[in-house]
């Protein structure tokens, strides 16, 4: 047993959030257990691969204990939480792109479902005081927000209707839409976490992610679209915009801030809380505006094509209304405007292409 001291179980802990995650609890006194098995490298191929970031925890993190299991290893997940048990979870892992998802459905099914529900069941066995975060995604709206009304402007397309000008709400309906196979596994997760919280009384939440970003991301072209457009533009490489003009909007919330809103949430936990967690209209961008603003940092010009079809269950417009985090927890707000977060990219990906 583990109890004298603060222990944070992080799953995915080499990915993009869960690293960030590992070294913001770290500095806020917390003994750091990754979770992770570095099975983006078998979803994504070697662009995927996460080593070097386990590299960096170990190297930051005094007294980082990793754990290389499956989350979808439901025995090993039980056994893990009954020797550890952590007084928080983050969980981070899944399988992220809806892209990918619909070639490998079990796979995604097993994980992103699954691998929750072994956590969630682990916790309430073992450590049900603890709370537990959830990172789930704006893709559990399914293409809903695109029934509504939009504008076209020059570079981006808006909300028509004046009431959505903060973004979009956690009220907004998750059903009868179209998700992708990766939107609904995640459903599934989403609403799990929710389960836990209010029938059996867990402190749980779902955090749903609009674009998580900064300057850690292996960005690829099925997940990660700021890091890999600012790659891209880094080695002349040709970004591909899948439909919609390339007006689609994205709002990008760096990692760190992402961060600090689950530090706030453990500090004064709720039961089976639903967040969305983007950047909001403020750190919003198209696809467009995000070449206009790499080229500043980069002084390249993007290379790019046009394919006329756009990727299935992919939103034209979302921003997300931060208005509910805010009221919930006051001392948090955004620290990193978009501009910020690209310049930190581009750095990042500056340093690691020279390294290669």
């Amino acid at each position: 047993m583990h109890m004298s001291k603060k222990r944070a179980l992080v799953t995915g802990s080499c990915g993009l959030i869960g690293s960030e995650v590992c070294i913001h609890f770290y500095r806020a006194g917390y003994e750091i257990l990754g979770v992770d098995n570095n099975q983006r490298a078998v979803f994504f191929g070697p662009e995927g691969d996460t080593s070097w970031s386990l590299r960096r925890l170990r190297d930051e993190i005094s007294g980082y204990e990793h754990h290389g299991i499956d989350i979808r290893d439901r025995a090993g997940v039980l056994r893990l939480l009954e020797d550890t048990r952590p007084t928080i979870i983050i969980h981070t892992a899944a399988q992220p792109s809806h892209d990918r998802a619909a070639q490998i459905v079990f796979d995604d099914f097993d994980t992103n479902a699954g691998g929750t529900v072994n956590l969630l069941e682990a916790a309430r066995r073992y450590t049900p005081e603890s709370p537990f975060i959830h990172m789930s995604t704006n893709k559990v709206y399914g293409d809903g927000p695109n029934r509504i009304p939009l504008i076209e402007e020059e570079t981006r397309w808006d909300y028509a209707d004046p009431e959505l000008k903060h973004g979009i709400p956690e009220s907004f309906s998750i059903d009868q839409s179209l998700h992708s196979v990766f939107g609904a596994s995640k459903v599934a997760s989403d609403v799990m976490v929710q389960e836990y919280g209010r029938y059996f009384g867990m402190p749980t939440c779902s955090l749903r992610g609009g674009c998580l970003t900064g300057p850690n991301h292996s960005g690829v072209e099925l997940h990660g679209f700021l890091s890999y457009l600012v790659r891209c533009n880094m080695i002349g490489k040709e970004y591909k915009i899948f439909g919609y003009k390339g007006k689609q909007v994205r709002d990008n919330i760096h990692s760190e801030d992402v961060a600090r809103f689950m530090l706030a949430f453990a500090r004064n936990p709720r039961c089976g809380e639903v967040y969305n967690l983007g950047g909001g209209y403020e750190n919003s961008c198209s696809i467009l505006e995000a070449f206009e603003l790499t080229a500043q940092f980069t002084g390249r010009k993007q290379v790019w094509t046009y394919v006329e079809s756009n990727r299935i269950g992919d939103h034209i417009c979302y921003y997300s209304d931060l208005r509910k985090m805010k009221a919930h927890y006051p001392e948090w707000r955004i620290t990193k405007t978009l501009k910020e977060t690209i310049a930190e990219i581009a750095t990042s990906w500056s340093s690691r292409l020279a390294n290669i």
